[in-house]
This record gives C-alpha cells, structure tokens and sequence, in this order.
C-alpha cells in the first residue's frame, strides 16, 4: 500500500470539518476547558482577490497552523480564526470592470479561497469566518463609528470619553469655551479661575442651541473638517497617501492625482500620538517595526518662537526643535500656502511670488520634499531675530509644507543641510553658533552635529560655550518670559482621512439636516436602526472625470431617493453619500472573532476578557501572536490600536494594546518574465529552448527562455527576480502543487525553504525532496506491498532511544521559537535513522508521527490510525523527553597529529587522558601512523579532542 496521500488528505479533511476538530469554544460554552491556558494566534487576513492565493500565501498561515496545532498538543486552549478584509477600491474596480456587483464577485472569490485553504490542512476554526462585508459584521463596524462620534478626549485625563460628560464637565465649569470656538482648560483641579478682559465665555449655558452644537461637533473623535486630500478625479475619489505612487498617479490604474481641499471625515488619531508611541514599550514586537511606527507618529520636542515684522503688525510662528541656534537664523521661509504669504508680500515681488505659488502647487509632497536643487522666491519683506533684534529676509519655498509644524521655519544654514543649499543657492550668510571640529569649512557643508554653543549672546542671555540641551532650556525659558516663545511637542501624525467616494465600502450611520430647521445639523443614526446597509443599485460607477476642480459625487449620491432622505422625529435628514475606507473593518476584526455570532455586542466581555487576557508569556495583553506582512507594520497595526485605544478608554475592551506580539514573515520569491515590450508574461508560460518549463530552470542566467502564446508563436523574454505575484505574473497556484505532491508536502517544503522571517526563493523542483521525506516515513512504517505495519512492541535500542530523545528535545525547542525548518531537518534525521531498521519500535514510531503532526498532519493521522493510537494525532498530547537520556555514554572526537587531523575514536563520555591515548594508539588508523614516533605532548580536551604532538 504505497502513500496515497490524495485519499488521506480529502479523507483527513473531511473528518476534521464533520467533527469541528479545531472550533474553540468560548467560556461557558460546552467544551470549554478553564483549566487550561490560553493561546489567541491570529494571521493578517487576506484580501479575497478573484485570482485566489498563490504559494507566497499560505507562508504565515502554515506556520499559524504549525504553531495552533503543537499548542494543542500542549495543552492550550488555541483559537485561530480566518476571514477576509473585503472592502475596497480593488474590489469596485473590478466590479465596473466587469459589470458584475462587488457582493456577488467578492462573495464568489471567497468561496474560493476558502476551498484552498481547506486544501492545506489548515487548522483554523471555520465557524468563526468572517468578512468585512458581511452586513451582520459591519453593523458593528458602524457601531464603532458611532462611539468616535459620541466622543471626545478629555486633554487632562488624557482619554477618550463619551461626549455627555463634556457636557456636563461644561455646565459646573470644569471646562469653557473660548469666543473662538475653542477649549478653555481647567486652571485648577477643581475648575475654571475667574480670568478677567481674555475674550472668553466660561458659562456653557450663556451659549445658544447653534453654538453649543458646533461647539461639540469641533471636538468629537469623528469630525467633519476641510482637509487638503489626494483627489484623483479619474477614479473619482479621495486617496490614502500609500495608495498614490510617488510620481504623483494612483497606484490604481495610472491616473493623475491632484492635491485639494475637501470636507471630509476626519478621525482624531493625533490626540492619541504619544500614547501610541509610549505603549510601544509594553508590547513584544520587531524594534524595527516599532521604531517605523515612532517614526511615523514623529514626535518631536522644541519651541515655537515668534519672529514679528519690523512694524510689529504681523507675527510668523515657526517651530524648531533647536531652538538653541536661534542666534543663527539668517533668514525664515514660509510654505507657498501659507496664509500671510500674500499680507507679507511687497508689491515689487507680487508677481515672481504668485508664479513661484502656482508653480510649487502642481508639485507634489514627495517631489517637493526629496533633496534636490532649492528653488525659492524674496517676498520683499522682513522679518526681526527675536534674540538678535536683526532684520532677516522672510523667503518662500516649496521645501516648507504646511502639513508639518506651522508651515514656516526660521533656517539655520551653518547647522542645517537644507537651510545651507538654499542660503549657497540665494547668497544669504551662514552664521556659525554651534562649534565645528576644525578644519570643518562651513561655507562647503553645514554641521549638522552638537558641539558647544558659540556667537549666541545678547544683553540678556548668553549661551556661550554650552552644550546643546541645556542651551535648549535655558533659550526656551528666556523666550517664555519674553512672551516670544514656549515649549512645545510637535508630531508628524496627521489626524485620518477617513472618507472615500467609494460604493464599496462601509456607509457612515450619518445623516445630514435637509430642510430649514435642521440645515447644517449632523446626526447619528439611532443604534436600533444599525446597520445601514448598502442600497441596491444598477450603476456604482465613481463619477470619474478629468477637471481636478470638479466637486466630487460619490456614487451613494445616485442612490434611490428611499434610500438617501431619512424622516426622524418629524424631521427630513439625508444620508451621509460617502463611504469609510477599506481600513475601518481591518480595525477590529479581531475581536470580532472572539464572539462573530453575537448579536446584541460586538463582542461579550467574558469572551473579550478570556481571550485577550495577558499571560506569561504576552503580559501586555492582547492577540498572543500577530502574523503577517511587514508592509502592514504603520498603518494597520496604528489604525488598529488607535481604534482599540478608544475602544479601551471607553470601558469596552480589557486591555491596552490589541497585539501582544508579532511576527513578519518573509516573502516567497520566484522569477518574472518580461517581453521585448517590457512587459510581463505569465511564468507558466516560459519554456527553454528545448521545451522544458522555466519553473524547472535553477537560476537559468545563461539559458534562453521563450513565452509560448496562444497562437503558438515563442517570443524571447528577459528574466528578473521579485516578490511572487500577479503584478509580476510570477505566481505558483498551491492548488497545482497540493495536485502533484499534496498538502503535507507543500507545507513541508515552505517551512523547510528556510527561517520564517526571511524572504526566499521558490523552487518547484525543490518540493520533490520532502516529499520524498514523506514517503519514505511511510516505508519505514508500512509495508508497501502488504500495507502491514513495520512497527514492533519491542524496546528500542539504547542508541535509537537515545536519538530518540534528542530529536524530540530539538524539536520542542525549534516548535517554540518558530524554526520549523530546523525541526524538520531534526525529524529527517531520525528518519534516516530508521531506514536501517527492519521493524521499527512502536515506541519511536509512535512517537516520531506526534512529532510531524503539526506540520504534516494528514499523513500523521494516517499512520496514527494504523497503529491504533487513541483519537486524533491533532489532539494527542506532545511527546516528553527524558533529559538523562540526552547524555551519551560514549563520545566520538576527533585525533590530531601534529595539527592536523588524521582520525576519530571513540572513547566514553567520561574517558581520562590516558584512556583516550590508549584508544588513539589502538585504533587501526591511527597505530600505523604513530608507529616509530616519539611521542612529544598530548593535549586533551574532554568530550572535545585529542592532540597528539611527535
């Protein structure tokens, strides 16, 4: 009976589903064991695209799987749930493409990605699926929604908090409103202070019903505000930064994208900046992760310090996180948008600087940013040092944006690179304050290091010889007092864009006033009429177009009339038309997991508390491990705990943090194929010269490779190397190799190709040795042509019993770090040990299929039926090792003479000097070498060597 692993895979999957083998049951539920520990591992979902998965897939998730199914076999209650991240732009797109509606093709896409990854053997707990456009699912997703909008952060407690609260923190006077719509902060724990001629209004009850709204409109979590967005009017929406591609077009379809001011929703991450940057200490993830997301976040500790014009009639706040070189700014610059451009502009320079405006406004961020030659206009104006009492020119350029700081900098050219290429390029002086080495020559390159300060001095300060922080405090506090400056912590975090004119995405609960009494008025829609659900319509096409300055017209906006106006309390409201972006299910579906049945919560708190408990080994709390693609290390995993965050603060999740741990896997990478043209060619369809697949072709560097098209013709192609892929056309389908080799061998040959955490690439070729791997634990253990088991009751060997142990002591390490292919070459090695073996132990057998389990786990339920185990080899417990047998009774080391080495003995593990030479001048290699010799010295090493000198 050879290994028909096609029969035992479809055998062992179907009685996996028809059991619900892998389902976790929450607490409470039958089943449920709370005696044991708890493992929550959980893999980044998939986007559901109608190509389906390729082999780079399956790489984090086999490993989850791996990972899942020997924590069982320890003892854990382990809960690993799928599902599918929906939404979005790719899924429209493909839908107007090809006519159909986006339900019908990413619901079929699903389906079928479902089957091939059931195909792998994976472990997960199907009744937990989900998708991000399933309308039970996004009910909660708005529900969410709904939370951010109803509240606000409280900037003394530093949290969020339901927006009743301010309102009655407003009406004992804890807080006030400012005349300009802004927060008056407590003076004292107990409240506001009398402050007398500020401008202010302290009494909440003085303002009326309009106020008192947008007052409270101004500080939700959720917010409605004019934002400069990427407006790509082809696509007919607003684009996230990471979908534009650096040349300024949209990652999807090419298409121009155009910088412009939009009102759109906004969610109030920033308040929660230095959170997200502090709560990175607690959680157990890559420091470069971490330090990528601080890095985003940007925080940076300075001053923003008043430069005033000569007249005194206008001020222009920059911010500096040096505030120590201010005795060294020899001219300011202000963004091409900044709002005084055109007050502090001079008639004589009116028309270079609007040329330079209109210039700088087709640019884009990037381009605007990258280093390259400083372009820059002369206002014709002044602006006057506020320790120096100098007139500096007031300059504009595009290297200032207003996206950052306050759109205006003072420059520092001796101690700053790009203030020095713009003062090289314009002939402004470059003043030195901070120290060079000698030798340094300023006016060829700044210093951009510390040193002691120098020439920063005045009537009233003096900063002289320094160092650079305490400069720092002691120019802040001089700037303070002189009502020309204050501390300050700035970030680069903006607050999130959270609009799309999309059909294909979450609708906002929202409605809008849409008759007299209620014009401008925002509302929430009432809980119990959740969710919102998609209207049907024929057409969902964007309104796409070529004028950038068209106003957009989301496709929501065509909606039926029944669908868009909404009466309330004898009132008329319109639908909010915009729709959230494919981020917002992503936020959170990981607690949907832990209880996706739930209708009256988005999840139950016991369940929510069960499973996101912190443990020994995840003490911040959270998922236990996190796996997936380092290219979601700042956006999802910030969005997500932005999110969580709120969710925390608001008394509905148990811990801080979503994500305890995580892990980045590496890609798998295969060759691509270009034509003449440039472009690329499906892989499965290159060949040699002499027919054979270029999938079988090692490197290939000097072999020439042709593309055979449907009408037969060959076309010559070039080859590069990447990420698999369908932009690449790379990809290698794992249903084709679950075909050829099966499931076990697929999930093998990803583990084994190498450390999970780096990239590698794939060979189809190469999958031919594990799977022999496989069949030949099958020979060992049953006999082909009978299919009687090779297996014995007899004791093993003291040495196989000894391999035995060592095997399995190196495995449970290589399981518990996460080096599958390092177990698996251990499992290899006890194999070929047993190939000499004419009937194997049942012992070692036995013990050898718990073992490879986890990573080839239909093969093991197999050979575990056959030799009658107990239940499942998916629930038997993991093998122990007996650390005594870990020891050898004997050793082999190596004999040099003279340096080199000229045999090996074997001696016992506990062998003096003297036994050792005396094995050495016995052995029949050695004697003929040591015959005639004078022995000089003997070195030797116990358990290591021996060194013979003669």
């Amino acid at each position: 009976m050879k290994y028909d692993f096609h029969t035992i895979e479809k055998k062992w999957q179907a009685a996996w589903e028809q059991a619900r083998t892998f389902h976790a049951p929450n607490p409470g539920e039958p089943g449920f064991d709370a005696s044991k520990p708890k493992f929550y591992v959980l893999d980044m979902f998939p986007y559901p695209s109608g190509v389906g998965l390729h082999v780079g897939h399956p790489l984090g998730y086999i490993a989850t799987d791996i990972l899942g199914r020997y924590k069982t076999m320890r003892g854990f209650n382990v809960l690993h749930p799928m599902g599918f991240d929906a939404f979005g732009l790719p899924a429209e797109q493909f839908a107007v493409e090809h006519g159909v509606h986006p339900r019908i093709t990413t619901e079929n896409n699903i389906a079928n990605m479902v089957v091939q990854l059931k195909k792998l053997g994976l472990a997960y707990d199907w009744q937990r699926q989900l998708a991000t456009t399933d309308v039970d699912y996004y009910r909660w997703t708005q529900w969410i929604f709904l939370r951010l909008f109803d509240s606000w952060f409280d900037p003394v407690e530093k949290k969020a908090k339901p927006l009743a609260l301010l309102v009655a923190d407003l009406e004992r006077g804890r807080f006030g409103v400012n005349f300009d719509g802004t927060l008056i902060m407590p003076a004292t724990p107990q409240g506001l202070e009398a402050v007398a001629g500020t401008g202010a209004s302290h009494k909440w009850n003085d303002l009326d019903a309009d106020e008192k709204r947008a007052f409270l409109d101004s500080q939700r979590l959720a917010f409605l505000g004019e934002v400069e967005v990427n407006w790509c009017p082809q696509l007919g929406t607003v684009l996230a930064n990471e979908e534009v591609t650096n040349d300024g077009r949209s990652e999807r379809g090419n298409f121009p994208v155009f910088k412009r001011p939009l009102k759109q929703w906004m969610l109030r991450i920033t308040c929660y900046a230095e959170r997200l940057i502090a709560d990175l200490d607690q959680v157990d993830w890559p420091e470069s992760v971490k330090l990528l997301q601080r890095n985003w976040i940007g925080k940076s500790t300075g001053a923003l310090v008043d430069f005033l014009t000569p007249e005194g009639d206008a001020v222009i706040t920059v911010f500096t996180t040096r505030p120590d070189t201010l005795f060294g700014a020899t001219y300011a610059v202000l963004a091409p948008e900044h709002e005084l451009v055109h007050d502090l502009t001079t008639f004589e320079q009116k028309d270079a600087v609007e040329a330079y405006i209109a210039e700088a406004a087709k640019k884009t961020a990037i381009e605007r940013s990258v280093d390259k030659e400083k372009t820059g206009v002369w206002t014709g104006s002044h602006v006057v040092n506020p320790v120096s009492g100098q007139p500096i020119p007031l300059w504009i350029a595009d290297y200032v944006m207003t996206g950052y700081g306050t759109g205006a900098i003072m420059a520092v050219p001796a101690h700053d690179a790009r203030d020095h290429a713009f003062a090289t390029q314009f002939g402004i002086p470059i003043k030195e304050v901070v120290k060079a080495p000698e030798g340094h020559d300023l006016s060829k390159k700044a210093w951009e290091d510390d040193g002691a300060l120098v020439n920063s001095a005045n009537d009233e300060i003096d900063l002289n010889g320094l160092p650079v922080e305490e400069a720092k405090a002691r120019i802040i506090t001089w700037l303070g007092n002189k009502n020309l400056g204050r501390a300050k912590v700035q970030y680069k975090l903006r607050d999130w864009l959270f609009s799309r004119q999309r059909y294909w995405g979450e609708p906002f609960p929202i409605l809008h006033g849409a008759e007299e009494a209620n014009r401008g008025q925002i509302r929430a829609v009432p809980e119990n009429l959740l969710p919102v659900e998609h209207p049907h319509m024929e057409d969902f096409r964007p309104s796409a177009g070529n004028d950038p300055a068209a106003p957009p017209r989301p496709p929501l906006g065509r909606a039926p009339q029944a669908w868009c106006e909404v009466t309330l309390d004898g009132q008329k409201w319109t639908r909010e038309f915009n729709s959230m972006p494919q981020w917002a299910g992503s936020c959170w579906y990981y607690l949907r997991y832990l209880d996706n049945k739930n209708t009256t919560r988005f999840v139950s708190k016991e369940a929510e508390q069960y499973w996101m408990a912190p443990s020994k080994d995840n003490p911040a709390g959270g998922v236990d491990l996190y796996v997936g693609g380092v290219e979601h290390a700042v956006l999802h995993l910030l969005y997500a705990r932005f999110w969580h965050k709120v969710l925390f603060d608001l008394g509905q999740v148990s811990t801080m943090e979503p994500f305890g741990k995580l892990f980045n896997q590496g890609y798998i990478q295969a060759y691509a194929y270009t034509d003449p043209r440039g472009m690329h060619v499906e892989a499965g369809e290159v060949v040699t010269a002499e027919g054979r697949p270029a999938a079988e072709i090692q490197g290939g560097k000097n072999a020439q490779f042709f593309h055979t098209g449907a009408d037969g013709q060959r076309v010559a192609v070039t080859e590069s190397y990447g990420k698999m892929g369908k932009s690449l056309k790379n990809a290698v389908a794992p249903d084709e190799m679950c075909e050829k080799y099966g499931a076990d061998s697929l999930r093998l040959y990803e583990m084994y190709m190498g450390p999970l955490d780096q990239s590698k690439p794939w060979s189809t070729t190469d999958i031919v040795g594990v799977h022999r791997f496989l069949q030949r634990v099958w020979r060992n253990l049953v006999n082909e042509e009978t299919g009687a088991l090779l297996v014995t009751d007899d004791a093993p060997s003291a040495e196989l019993d000894r391999l035995l142990h060592k095997t399995i002591q190196r495995v449970t390490d290589a399981m518990d770090r996460m080096h599958f292919n390092v177990a698996i070459a251990a499992l290899i090695e006890l194999n070929n040990a047993l190939v000499k073996e004419k009937f194997i132990p049942l012992a070692v057998a036995e013990r050898l299929v718990r073992m490879l389990a986890p990573l080839a786990p239909h093969i093991c339920e197999e050979l575990r039926q056959m030799m009658g185990g107990e239940g499942l080899a998916s629930r038997a417990p993991w093998p122990a090792f007996d650390p005594a047998k870990l020891v050898s009774d004997t050793v082999e080391i190596p004999v040099q003479i003279n340096g080199k080495i000229k045999g090996r003995i074997t001696v016992a593990t506990a062998a003096t000097k003297a036994e050792a030479l005396a094995a050495a001048q016995a052995d029949p290699v050695l004697a003929p070498q040591l015959e005639g010799k004078t022995l000089r010295k003997v070195i030797f090493v116990a358990g290591r060597m021996l060194n013979l000198v003669v």
